[in-house]
């Protein structure tokens, strides 16, 4: 039998997560997923429908469209689901054969895998500071390419202000590519309103991803969506796979955005507990905290992060490992931030093995 070549030497990403370790159990705090600190909205608990589990979902999404066209105030012809962000990221590759691919990096690595399936060629921008090196990234636009940029980004936890961000646009503009932003994050920032999800029509060449699994806690149910032009959005539905998100995943979704206190409590956890974890651990002999503007911290450490994800295990704490981010080495961790009780049991277990 013959494959695909591009298929046969795909490696799949490796994540953090509770199944990223055999033996994940549920004593074990999990500090290597990003996800909302807070869960997901309890009256999301109430509102499921479970009769409708028998029945196909709506292949269009069309009520969990509608209800994003209002929360985004933007129409539904801009918006398109996927299950869960990492489905678009592919889908946008496969409907942009050929292009040559500029990834900034460190940064989430399916964007590296799916570039090296499907475009013509993959470069990679590192820096640790993007808006002082912005320029730089600049001047190696491609022509007729596709630019990625997560922001905030992961794992770095930098925030590209809106205004450095419309600069990167117009560069993308005159060369003809396409800037894809990865905004999964952006909610979960003091600063939201950075955003530039309200430029896809003025902008023809931006390309917005977003995931309620980060913001809305939803990482089980899988959702995500991307807004950007109408003539991307409607190829890109022609694209997906039928069926691409269940009943439940649509109700949960559409409960979510109703909410419109929860991301308000969650920013004020995150500002509180961001705070109490940079101060804590910066003081603790062989770590150096990067500043967040989200809801993780990438951490510099003296002691190679493989042996450090082990000891904390023996505690029962999952960190993230960051030595399989491009631009990193193997002295990288990143932490989400969680509950105060369960930050300070972080802090105790690093005190005690720094």
């Amino acid at each position: 039998m013959k494959f695909a070549k591009n298929i046969q030497s795909h490696n799949p990403v490796r994540h953090g997560g509770p199944y990223s370790i055999s033996e994940f159990n549920s004593k074990i705090i999990d500090f290597s997923s990003n996800v909302n600190p807070l869960g997901f909205p309890s009256i999301i608990k109430k509102s499921l429908d479970y009769s409708k589990i028998p029945t196909y979902p709506d292949h269009n999404s069309a009520s969990l469209k509608k209800a994003l066209s209002k929360y985004l105030g933007l129409p539904i012809s801009n918006i398109t689901i996927g299950n869960g962000a990492t489905e678009l990221i592919y889908d946008l590759c496969r409907i942009l054969p050929k292009s040559n691919a500029i990834i900034v990096c460190p940064t989430f690595g399916e964007y590296e895998a799916a570039t090296r399936m499907y475009c013509k060629k993959v470069e990679f921008f590192t820096t640790l500071n993007l808006e002082s090196d912005l320029q730089n990234l600049i001047k190696k636009i491609p022509k007729n390419g596709l630019i990625f940029v997560c922001n905030p980004n992961n794992p770095t936890g930098q925030l590209l202000p809106r205004k450095s961000m419309i600069k990167l646009l117009d560069a993308v503009k005159t060369r003809s590519s396409i800037l894809f932003v990865d905004e999964s994050f952006i909610e979960l920032t003091q600063n939201p309103r950075e955003s530039v999800v309200d430029l896809v029509n003025e902008y023809q060449n931006l390309f917005v991803l977003r995931s309620m699994t980060k913001s809305f806690g939803l990482a089980g149910l899988r959702i995500g969506y991307a807004v950007a032009n109408k003539k991307m959005i409607a190829i890109l539905d022609k694209v997906k796979i039928p069926w691409n998100i269940n009943v439940l995943a649509h109700q949960a979704g559409i409960v979510a955005l109703s909410d419109k206190k929860f991301l308000d409590k969650t920013r004020k956890l995150i500002l509180s507990e961001s705070k109490f974890l940079l101060d804590s651990i910066s003081k603790i002999e062989g770590f150096s905290c990067f500043d967040t503007a989200t809801n993780f911290i990438l951490i510099k450490t003296k002691q190679p992060a493989k042996i450090l994800k082990k000891k904390l295990l023996q505690k029962n704490i999952l960190i993230r490992d960051c030595s399989n981010f491009r631009g990193l080495d193997s002295h990288y961790i990143r932490i989400a931030i969680r509950s105060r009780k369960e930050n300070q049991r972080l802090v105790l277990a690093l005190e005690k093995i720094s």
